[in-house]
């Protein structure tokens, strides 16, 4: 009784260039060689930025369990360390391998999801860094009396003199926030701030 060979997993290729103008013939030569046909072969022509692409994300709703998506180098399905791990994480949540030829990443191999645990280090490592370098910059910042987040908006000129009328009654809310060119939230801030400098100045 003969058993039949396992069936070789589906092969999709993803090429990426970062322009119209640029040429993807490099990387479609080498998804041809490999066999892969040109329909199952899926070009964007833009910045690799971030993973909301049309052909990126035609592929990933293309393929399912078994299937193997192959690109010539990383940098061509993400340009950033976060984006890589996040894509390979989503395609092995469904089965999906993954394989880049330059970097001989392999996820059907251990030594590629060896290196894809460096990668994630790497990343981790990177974050740690940007976080440390942002504390040390706003305490930096503080210490020098730099403010910090979205620039307060001051009340404009006159504003004293529209809160007594709008007080008394003489003018409408409205026409306060018009005269002003504020939003009524900002308004009350505004009047809460300077109702307590009045108190301070008594």
């Amino acid at each position: 009784m003969s058993t039949k060979p396992p069936a070789k997993p589906t092969e999709f290729a993803y090429v990426r260039v970062s322009s119209a103008d640029q040429n993807e013939d490099r990387q479609l030569d080498a998804m041809t060689a490999l066999g892969i046909p040109a329909e199952r072969i899926f070009i964007d022509k833009r910045s690799g930025k971030d993973t909301n692409r049309p052909q990126l994300q035609r592929l990933l709703m293309t393929v399912k369990s078994g299937d193997t998506i192959i690109v010539e180098s990383v940098s061509r399905l993400a340009r950033n360390t976060r984006d890589l791990l996040d894509l390979v994480e989503q395609l092995a949540a469904t089965g999906v391998d993954f394989i880049s030829q330059k970097e001989n990443i392999d996820t059907t191999t251990p030594t590629g999801k060896f290196m894809l645990t460096v990668f994630g280090a790497v990343a981790e490592l990177e974050r740690s860094y940007i976080k440390q370098r942002q504390a040390e910059g706003i305490s930096s910042a503080k210490r020098r009396g730099v403010h910090m987040g979205r620039p307060v908006k001051q009340a404009p000129d006159g504003f004293g003199e529209l809160v007594k009328r709008w007080e008394r009654k003489e003018i409408p809310l409205h026409k306060v926030l018009s005269h002003c060119g504020i939003s009524e939230s900002t308004f009350y801030r505004r009047l809460a701030e300077h109702r307590r400098q009045r108190k301070v100045r008594r």
